[in-house]
């Protein structure tokens, strides 16, 4: 199991390596080692390849990602977890613009990003939320 207090960037970099990494964290907080169907919570749930997983009564398929901040989201987990680090770790508030260089995506998508992470943890948007 994974320490999620950390204190530095190196710290959280460092338990969560790559992006198989960041997939098996989520599926322990959100599914406890027995994935459930977003589509259909008391479906039979197959295992697929490339950590994806499909919903024997809809026949649909989906991944820890569906249906959470992170849905549709080329982004990589490791940069989600690192924008939400920054994002909770920061007591003033951080800008978009300021995001996409720590993070290095763009300014749009560290936006879009910031709206998810301040929606999803309630974080106050009162500052740093200059595009």
């Amino acid at each position: 199991m994974v320490d999620t207090d950390f204190s530095t960037v190196i710290e959280l970099l460092n338990a969560f390596p790559d992006e198989q990494a960041c997939v098996e964290h989520l599926e322990r907080l959100r599914w406890h080692g027995n994935p459930l169907s977003p589509f259909d919570r008391h479906s039979k749930v197959y295992r697929c390849a490339n950590n994806r997983y499909r919903c024997k009564e809809t026949g649909k398929y989906f991944n820890v990602k569906t249906a959470t901040l992170f849905d549709n989201s080329r982004v990589k987990l490791q940069k989600w977890f690192l924008a939400i680090w920054l994002v909770t770790c920061d007591k003033k508030g951080i800008s978009s613009t300021q995001l996409s260089k720590d993070i290095g995506v763009t300014q749009k998508t560290a936006w879009l990003m910031l709206r998810r992470i301040r929606s999803c943890f309630s974080v106050d948007d009162s500052e740093g939320s200059s595009h």
